[in-house]
């Protein structure tokens, strides 16, 4: 096959495996955007934008092959003249092209999984994922066949490296190798100086508006949007988003938390700490909270589910306080930590959890501990991953997890963690302490189970272990919660003992609108077997934050917050509630059937949504809804920032009667 003039023009230099690579990178790229387009063949929207999505995206794979090419044309510039002309430098040449073609693919397949599993190119939790290598490279071990995909990723690398040696690129590159040393570095520092303003110049945040998010995902190139997500770890609300006079933010955002009859008691406009009275007797209940891993509302029969996969979730409703339409803030565990923990809005970047500077905050344990409770974080898994020993450990919280439990305690574990059973059980024996010192106790309680690989111990379900998905993942969840219930039953603080058990987020973020709300819906449900708490449904909307005031309020408790909830049992006649979601970089505020959506370069877009349907579609912007969107999430940023959530607990008692009164 001749080879057209301008590739051998390419070639004729020593960075011309730059020009293979590259070529390499763009093919590969096409395969993955076309599988990625079939996978979601019925989610996609078939019109003009595809074809921008692949043109965008191709742009962004040359843009990412640009980046990582920059090593690779310098450590060409430096090798001698006649370096090329060794036959094991030939060969190597030809391991280097192989390599390439390997690792790309090794790419193509992570992008593949990454996708199945959560509908979008690589973002923050793929970040995320760098950083927990253990649990990561553990967690594929055990749910996919690795030396078979690894195998076929090496089949394919052949194939690739066989098809560059009979299109003649390879022998025509080898051939003109040996170029002066002034040519080399002269092409060397070019060829780098517009790679590298090629890829400053490039950002996703050009992306067209596509109606449908998965066309703007398709425009993405995988490898570039991890290193988007990398260096947006941190985003300054006030520098990205849209934003008001910080005091109007502060007046608005004040104006709509006194909804709940609170009373602000600080002279400081920027402070929005305030006393919420609730009608008493105060009931001194203990409270086992079970956050439950990747538990969408649908799963249930209640919001629609067929599969039958909760039968003893469902069995509670009627006895338990529900809460229909509650709404997580964003959809990871860290955000679910966060808005269950702190009772704070998503703001942009990571979660709170992981930043610095989140030690003595003002949490829901806080509150529960100046009225003398032991409060306790017990994780089945390791609790180094997402920051959650460091977060709960500095913020006032025991820390019960499989690093601080003998091997004995565990029954059955995977990568994640132990079983459900186990955590559960190690919340009991943590009770039965409290309960034998005579205190009062907080449980946070987070499960392990319903994650990838999906696997349980047998026999305790109709469903097998990992075969079965997250199905049996989730029924083996509901089933260990009803094991928990009935084991608790016999002991002496059950009747006065509440237990919630609430989502961290949903199984699923992917969805054509940017901010999918239906996966956002979690179940909440709160069950006093004591009968202090009456059972009930709450049809308001619910947010995640609005968690901690509400149960606070369901125990009659009056005390000083911080917090960005409110107790929604407890609101104006006509006021239809809340929810406030978020995706790292996406800020939503879901209030009358509309999703205000605040994005970086300080736009703001707004979508009516159809909760029968379950589809979103684009209608003009509400100033009053934006002006309340910016004002949560411009307050919440600065105050994080400045200080302005931290706990009571560092200043002196009389302080807080002084609060009080």
């Amino acid at each position: 096959m001749r080879t057209p003039s301008w590739i051998s023009s390419c070639l004729r230099r020593r960075c011309g495996l730059l020009f293979i690579a590259i070529s390499i990178a763009l093919v590969v790229g096409i395969m993955v955007r076309t599988a990625l387009l079939v996978r979601s063949a019925g989610e996609v929207s078939w019109d003009s934008s595809l074809v921008a999505s692949f043109l965008l995206g191709e742009l962004f794979d040359v843009g990412s092959a640009a980046w990582w090419s920059i090593p690779l044309v310098l450590l060409l510039a430096s090798l001698p003249r006649q370096f090329f002309s060794h036959t094991w430098a030939r060969i190597v040449s030809h391991v280097a092209v192989f390599l390439i073609g390997f690792l790309l693919l090794f790419g193509a397949t992570a992008e593949w999984v990454f996708w199945e599993e959560f509908g979008v190119r690589f973002n923050f939790i793929a970040v995320d994922y760098l950083v927990y290598t253990t649990e990561v490279i553990g967690n594929i071990r055990e749910s996919y066949p690795m030396p078979w995909i690894l195998c076929g990723i090496g089949v394919g690398a052949a194939l690739i490296h066989l098809a560059v040696v009979r299109l003649g690129w390879m022998k025509q590159w080898l051939q003109n190798a040996d170029e002066s040393a002034g040519r080399r570095w002269k092409t060397a520092a070019t060829t780098s100086v517009v790679c590298l303003l090629f890829g400053l110049v490039l950002s996703e945040n050009a992306l067209p508006n596509f109606s449908n998010n998965y066309n703007r995902e398709l425009a993405k190139s995988g490898l570039w949007s991890l290193f988007a997500a990398f260096r947006a770890n941190r985003l300054d609300y006030e520098q990205f988003y849209p934003t008001m006079p910080r005091a109007a933010a502060f007046h608005r955002v004040r104006k709509i938390l006194a909804k709940d009859g609170s009373r602000f008691v600080s002279s400081n406009e920027e402070d929005l700490l305030r006393f919420v009275s609730n009608r008493g007797p105060e009931k001194k209940l203990n409270v086992i909270q079970i956050t439950v891993e990747s538990l969408s509302a649908s799963f249930m029969a209640r919001y629609g589910g067929r599969e039958n996969i909760t039968p003893n979730l469902d069995a509670l409703v009627p006895r338990a306080l529900v809460f229909d339409e509650c709404y997580a803030t964003g959809n990871r565990t860290d955000r679910g930590m966060e808005a269950l923990t702190l009772s704070v809005p998503p703001t942009p970047g990571r979660s709170l959890i992981k930043r610095p500077g989140n030690e003595d905050l003002f949490t829901l344990g806080s509150v529960f501990r100046e009225r003398g409770y032991s409060t306790q974080f017990i994780y089945g898994g390791f609790g180094y991953f997402d920051n959650m020993n460091y977060f709960f450990g500095h913020n006032g919280y025991e820390i019960t997890d499989r690093n601080s439990v003998p091997a004995s305690e565990v029954t059955f574990a995977n990568i994640w963690g132990a079983c459900d059973e186990d955590a559960f059980r190690w919340a009991i024996t943590n009770a039965d302490r409290s309960f034998k010192e005579g205190k009062p106790f907080f449980q946070f309680v987070m499960t392990t189970s319903n994650h990838r690989p999906y696997t349980f111990p047998d026999g305790r379900i109709d469903l097998p272990s990992k075969i079965s998905g997250r199905a049996g993942a989730v029924k083996y969840t509901d089933y260990a919660i009803a094991k928990l219930l009935r084991d608790c039953e016999s002991k002496p603080w059950y009747r006065n003992t509440v237990f919630v058990i609430v989502a961290d987020h949903c199984a699923s973020s992917a969805g054509k609108a940017e901010l999918p709300v239906q996966n956002y819906h979690i179940p909440l449900m709160i069950f006093a077997p004591g009968g202090q708490i009456a059972p009930g449904v709450v049809k308001r909307i619910t947010s995640q934050m609005d968690y901690a005031p509400t149960l606070l309020a369901l125990l009659g408790w009056s005390y000083p917050s911080r917090f960005y909830g409110w107790n929604v049992l407890d609101m104006p006649e006509g006021e239809s509630g809340r929810a406030l979601l978020g995706n790292y970089q996406k800020l939503g505020y879901f209030k009358d059937a509309t999703l205000t959506v605040l994005k970086p370069v300080r736009q703001s877009v707004a979508l009516k949504y159809d909760a029968v349907h379950k589809t979103s579609e684009s209608r003009p912007t509400d100033p009053s809804l934006v002006d309340d969107a910016i004002a949560y999430y411009q307050s919440a940023s600065w105050l994080f920032g400045h200080g302005g959530q931290r706990s009571f607990e560092t200043e002196k008692p009389e302080s807080h009667v002084a609060l009080r009164n």
